[in-house]
């Protein structure tokens, strides 16, 4: 079963999948809230979205999003920074917040009695936060030491770099989500509140929570948060919709084997044992109907322990101790990658295994058992995961920002199970014709 997410109708409060208690509904001022009541826990996980991420910012204000993440956790009118850490610390519960390319997110996870806790401290971050210029001066600092640990990191600094060469560096999506040092000395507080004025109002609000809450009840909490914190709830609102622009969706070749050899790595030199290899290019988006195939795909190429990438590198020829497949994908644009670690003088070895292994599947398509596998590997991991009321709550949020359209576990597990030989056989052949970037970390040659 599934139920589309419309959001033309103020009134709408609506019973998503009755099975597991899904609710739905569009709060004054357009806040959306969803939730999943689950009695046999006595914990709640609750998330405040927003969709604004790193690729709304402006070439001049690249890491805006993140600053302004941070300084949410620096004092409210009400809360000094030391409040809001105590808040959650006292009742053993926990709070963070992400930043994202298309999305932040602030959450907290507490014992059922605790949630007017957590929703009057949430609701006042994204309200009623200060946004002192002296805040700025210490958490840019603070910032600046993260942006060097991911520097020194070859798998960071190795994974961003190969992420800005495919989607390209020099557009929104391509650009690191916490900018980089120089736009971060850059930023005014100027700067950041703007970002915070244009974004930050109840029709861009989205709340999820799953957990010992009631429906209504959070609702009433959650609009008597944000009105303390000074946000007009006007009935009728609806929520605001997606407007950004949209990067030119790349799509993929009709098929065939690419040059590998032929790209030029992109070297960072860093003082490492092993090198560091990325291999890939334009993969599906977030919305496309291969994202299913795309990870049954990814399972098995190099997905775990039985992957053929794992099988081929490292049991079979011992060339690496960490070899794998990804991909990722957002609204308008996606990836995919072979990564694998290995001494220098192995490296163009690995990298022809890496690319022949995806071709070979391309051409020769894969058996049914490692099909099984696959569907075994997914379903088993997706269900697992959902277990936890964190997961479940975060997945509410991805369904209501990403994909506006309500899809029941069982039917997300009937698409992933529905993936065949053929499907996957085909994206490989695509994927193997469309290698396009080729970035290494490692000591200086």
């Amino acid at each position: 079963m599934s139920t589309l997410l419309i959001d033309d109708d103020p009134t709408s409060d609506v019973q998503l999948d009755p099975v597991t208690g899904v609710r739905r509904s569009i709060l004054p001022g357009g806040v959306r809230l969803l939730t999943q009541t689950d009695r046999s826990v006595r914990s709640a996980s609750i998330g405040l979205w927003l969709p604004v991420g790193s690729r709304d910012e402006s070439p001049a204000h690249a890491g805006s999003t993140h600053v302004l993440e941070h300084l949410l956790f620096k004092g409210t009118r009400r809360r000094s920074a030391m409040d809001i850490a105590a808040a959650f610390d006292e009742v053993g519960g926990d709070s963070n917040a992400v930043t994202a390319k298309e999305h932040t997110l602030y959450y907290g996870r507490v014992r059922s009695a605790d949630v007017p806790m957590a929703v009057d401290v949430l609701t006042d971050m994204i309200t009623a936060s200060v946004l002192a210029e002296e805040a700025l001066e210490t958490e840019r600092e603070v910032i600046l030491e993260e942006l060097a640990m991911a520097e020194d990191d070859p798998n960071d600094i190795g994974y961003e770099t190969f992420l800005a060469d495919v989607l390209g560096p020099d557009t929104a999506i391509g650009r690191p989500v916490g900018g980089t040092a120089e736009s971060v000395r850059a930023l005014s507080i100027e700067d950041v509140r703007a970002h915070f004025a244009a974004h930050y109002r109840s029709d861009n609000v989205v709340v999820t929570a799953v957990g010992d809450i009631d429906h209504d009840e959070l609702a009433a909490l959650v609009q008597s948060g944000l009105r303390r914190g000074g946000w007009a709830l006007e009935p009728g609102t609806l929520p605001a919709r997606r407007r950004r622009e949209e990067q030119a969706t790349v799509s993929l070749p009709a098929g065939g084997v690419g040059e590998v050899a032929a790209l030029t790595p992109h070297r960072l030199g860093r003082p490492t044992e092993q090198n560091h290899i990325y291999l890939g290019g334009h993969g599906v988006t977030s919305l496309s109907e291969d994202r299913h195939t795309m990870a049954v795909l990814m399972s098995i190429l190099g997905g775990g322990m039985s992957s053929r990438l794992f099988q081929t590198v490292r049991e079979e020829r011992g060339l690496a101790y960490s070899v794998y497949s990804f991909s990722a994908g957002f609204r308008d644009a996606g990836l995919f990658g072979l990564y694998a670690a290995c001494r220098p003088g192995r490296t163009t070895q690995v990298v022809e295994l890496l690319a022949e292994e995806l071709a070979r599947m391309g051409s020769d398509g894969v058996t049914e058992l490692e099909l099984a596998r696959a569907r075994g590997q997914i379903t088993g991991s997706f269900a697992l995961g959902l277990e936890d009321t964190s997961s479940r709550m975060g997945r509410l949020g991805t369904i209501e920002l990403v994909h506006g359209r309500y899809t029941s576990v069982d039917e997300t597990l009937a698409q992933i199970t529905a993936v065949g030989a053929e499907d996957v056989r085909g994206l490989a052949y695509r994927l193997a014709d469309s290698f396009s970037t080729r970035v290494e970390v490692g000591p200086e040659s």
